[in-house]
């Protein structure tokens, strides 16, 4: 076996200074502009390795990419090896400005760097190490950019299944599980609803009793919608966001309620998301529409992701990194593979922590180990 482990110790630097260039190109969700300057950026990046890169046009969001690794000698295996990355971060234009590249002890934060430019930088220096040392994998390697992530993927889904499903395995560099770098073998599915309720505006003194209260409806609604959490199966349920009324001396007429659903099978979104579908008004007179459903399903920890995981576990030991694993309840563009019944091991980004947050940082005393381990895993599997 190569020595994964002491390429990455000796070019630690170099894939760090890439690294904040990565960074420096802001590319957040709704700048399609910017993610698709990113996007050149990076696919360039992968083209100079001798990827044959293909741009997949989007009119909404940042341009996705097709980069294809073929073996010099041809693969050996017939089915292909997918890598998912995303473009996209949910930091606005200027926030590197506010909280620029910076780096104290171990830890290095800028905007986007753990979430996930770190980990697509693992994986372009874990095949410029393959290349380097005249190593080629085993099988054709898919790696997917893809620019609207943040968001749901809602142009992206159909690429990554269609590339899932020529695959063998697919493996996923989205952020480990913080603090200890956990690979994520199980995943909750995500669900996104929207309820309307309408009800009747009448006069709140004068007239109280010819209206129709939307609010006190929506109350109603909430109570139902909680009492679907189950946290013994994993599963939870959450109004996050509620509006409605127009004066306080005003019945409501209309109400409003965006909600968030987790759960951790697929039998559980089987049972509640008909019951939050089918949710009836209780205020005589009200109406509930509700619409929305799982927006990504559950990864579940089948038997072949569990022998991934010992792969790479076992990969992992060859040169003394211990890989260790746990589920998630966030969302990524894994579970799309892994519910069409594809091996999929998912949190193989740089340990770290703060997505999402102002102190968003890798650890880079870990960029090492990870690097080796995705490389070992791209010429093996």
């Amino acid at each position: 076996m190569s020595d994964y482990l002491g390429y990455f110790e000796q070019n630690q630097g170099e894939l760090l200074a890439f690294l904040t260039r990565m960074v420096e190109h802001e590319s957040p969700t709704h700048d399609k502009a910017a993610v698709d300057r990113y996007g050149l950026f990076l696919s360039a990046a992968f083209g100079a390795l001798g990827a044959e890169v293909e741009t997949i046009p989007q009119e909404r969001y940042g341009d996705h990419y097709r980069l294809t690794f073929d073996p010099p000698g041809g693969a050996s295996e017939p089915e292909q090896l997918t890598v998912l990355c995303h473009l996209d971060t949910v930091c606005a234009i200027g926030e590197l400005a506010r909280r620029p590249i910076r780096v104290e002890g171990e830890r290095m934060y800028g905007p986007g760097i753990y979430d996930m430019k770190g980990g697509t930088a693992l994986v372009l220096f874990a095949l410029r190490a393959l290349r380097e040392a005249g190593l080629s994998p085993r099988r054709r390697v898919v790696v997917l950019l893809t620019g609207e992530e943040e968001i749901g993927s809602p142009t992206s889904r159909a690429l990554i299944e269609e590339e899932a499903r020529k695959s063998a395995v697919v493996l996923c560099v989205e952020p480990p599980v913080a603090p200890g770098g956990n690979l994520k073998t199980a995943r909750k599915g995500v669900g996104r609803f929207t309820m309307t309720i309408a009800g009747r505006a009448s006069h709140a003194g004068a007239a109280h009793a010819e209206g129709i209260n939307a609010i006190t409806e929506l109350a109603h609604q909430t109570l139902a919608l909680a009492a679907l959490t189950d946290y013994d199966l994993g599963t939870t349920v959450n109004v996050g966001l509620v509006r409605g009324g127009t004066r306080a001396n005003v019945v409501p007429a209309e109400a409003h309620a965006e909600i968030d659903l987790r759960v951790a099978t697929v039998a559980e979104g089987e049972r509640v998301v008909p019951a939050i579908l089918a949710l009836a008004p209780v205020v005589p007179g009200a109406t509930v529409r509700v619409t929305g459903g799982l927006n990504r399903p559950p990864m579940e920890r089948t038997p072949a992701i569990g022998e991934l995981f010992e792969r790479a576990r076992t990969l992992g030991a060859t040169f003394g990194y211990e890989v260790s694993e746990a589920a998630t309840g966030g969302g990524s563009d894994g579970q799309f593979a892994a519910a069409l019944g594809i091996p999929t091991l998912d949190g193989l980004g740089i340990n770290g922590d703060g997505a999402h947050a102002d102190h968003e940082h890798i650890l880079t005393d870990t960029l090492a180990p990870r690097g080796a381990l995705i490389a070992a895993l791209l010429h093996t599997l």
